[in-house]
This record gives C-alpha cells, sequence and structure tokens, in this order.
C-alpha cells in the first residue's frame, strides 16, 4: 500500500542528519537546514512561529530578517487563494524572496482548493513543511503522497467547525496537524475557546494511535492563552499580530516561547 510508510523515514546513509538523527534536506543556494524539530516532543520546548501575514508588507524583508534573529524556530507562510477563503496574500514569488534572507524552517499553510495542483511547487520554492487544509480536497492522501515526493514534511489543517474525528485515518500520515483557531482568511481574530478542547481531543487520538504527531495551534494566539493551548497538548504556536504589533516583535517572540516552555514544564 502505498500510504502505508513509517511516520519517520529512515535516513538515506549519505544524507547528513543533525544531533537528533533527523535528516537534513537540500534547498536553495545549498543551504541546509534542521526542518524538523523531534526534539520538542521529547523535552519541554515549544516552537513559536511568528506569522508573515501580520508583517509590514513594505518592510517584508526587514521583518523576515528581525524572525530570523529572533527566538523563533519557524516563519509561518499563510497562502489564500480569495477562493477557499475570502482573501489574497502569498504565491510563489514572495515566498522565494522570504526563502533567500532566512535560514529558518519555512512553513507554509494553504488555504487553497485544489491543493494538490501545487504543493509539489510550494515546496521546489522552499517550503520545508507545506500544510493544505482537510476540507480543500477530495484527495487527502494524494496531497500528503505528493508533498513527502517533493521532499517536505506534510501537515494537514482542520477549520474551526470541523471535527477532529475526520482526521483518524490519516493521521498516521502526516507529521503535523494545524488546528485553526479562528476561520481562516485574516489576521488579528480573537481565540475561539472551543479551541482548547479540539487540541485535548486531538492528543488523546495521537496518543491512543501511538503517534507523536506535532501539534501546531493557528488564530488569536497571545501570552494570555499560550500557556492552556500548551497544557492542552500543542507543541507550536503561531503568532502574528502578538509579535508584529508588539513594540518589540523579537521580545514578544522570547516571551511567547518562555511561557510556553514553562506551561509544557506544568503539563
Amino acid at each position: 500500500n502505498r500510504h502505508s510508510e513509517s511516520r519517520t523515514a529512515t535516513p538515506n546513509p549519505k544524507t547528513r542528519v543533525c544531533g537528533d538523527g533527523i535528516p537534513l534536506r537540500s534547498v536553495e543556494n545549498c543551504r541546509e537546514m534542521t526542518i524538523f524539530v523531534v526534539s520538542n516532543i521529547r523535552t519541554m520546548n515549544r516552537i513559536v512561529a511568528p506569522s508573515m501575514l501580520s508583517a509590514d508588507f513594505g518592510h517584508l524583508e526587514r521583518d523576515t530578517q528581525m524572525v530570523d534573529r529572533s527566538a523563533a524556530e519557524w516563519v509561518h507562510i499563510d497562502v489564500m487563494d480569495g477562493v477557499f477563503v475570502p482573501n489574497i496574500s502569498f504565491g510563489f514569488p514572495v515566498l522565494k524572496a522570504i526563502r533567500k534572507v532566512t535560514a529558518k524552517c519555512l512553513d507554509v499553510h494553504l488555504m487553497i482548493v485544489e491543493p494538490e495542483r501545487y504543493v509539489a511547487r510550494f515546496a521546489e520554492a522552499g517550503a520545508d513543511i507545506v500544510t493544505f487544509h482537510y476540507e480543500a480536497t477530495y484527495d487527502p492522501r494524494g496531497c500528503i503522497e505528493m508533498i513527502r515526493k517533493a521532499g517536505a514534511k506534510a501537515g494537514v489543517s482542520i477549520k474551526p467547525a470541523t471535527s477532529v474525528e475526520v482526521l483518524r485515518d490519516i493521521l498516521p500520515l502526516v507529521d503535523l496537524v494545524l488546528v485553526m483557531s479562528v476561520e481562516p482568511g485574516f489576521g488579528g481574530q480573537s481565540f475561539i475557546p472551543a479551541s482548547t478542547g479540539k487540541i485535548r481531543a486531538l492528543r488523546a487520538m495521537a496518543r491512543e494511535l501511538g503517534l507523536q504527531t506535532i501539534i501546531e495551534v493557528d488564530g488569536g494566539i497571545s501570552s494570555k492563552n499560550i500557556a492552556e493551548v500548551v497544557k492542552a497538548g500543542a507543541n507550536v504556536l503561531v503568532a502574528g499580530s502578538a509579535v508584529f504589533k508588539s513594540e518589540d516583535p523579537a521580545a514578544e517572540v522570547a516571551l511567547l516561547q518562555k511561557l510556553g516552555n514553562e506551561a509544557a514544564q506544568e503539563a
């Protein structure tokens, strides 16, 4: 069965690996980086992923370089097509431009219809993680396979109204699940409280299936609610307005990571 592959691929003997034994993938400009930080599951560390949707588009290079210098490990990029969501954002040229000015993991979230038409191109453009929406395709398994063949990690996302149960059959096939804690399409929205229960249910499902699935949460994350989200089972916290609208974005990233790590220790 083409979908029976293990969650964690065996590194090619010729592939350089990081200290945790995680394969590194060659990307543009011969740059190599750790794509996935499995140690963030084994330890209490949590990842903060600033969302470039909230950056100043007139100074995108400046804001990307700020994230690159900060404590953030991932850079979150929202791609919208104006069809799946009522907004339009980044495309391939912008992704390539961001790729040139950061050595951090590019976490690309596709909010587009028929993602299978584009997942490989986003991986080729520099995405290290490509996440598509379960609601946007009739062939989630095919999307996952295409992403893997393109050399990226595969993620699936669900909207606030979608039950985590729809993911049960494909959960063993993906590296991460992105739980939307706001309606996708616009930044600056408030966190939907019911999202905490969804995160908890998803973590319980992963444990039931014997998986260490990365759970990422996107929407309304701030210093006020990051602890409850982490304690519910989240590993990666996407933060847009909380970071870029603050007086000191880099300091805000450091604060969010500190609060997330402390909450993980208490969980």
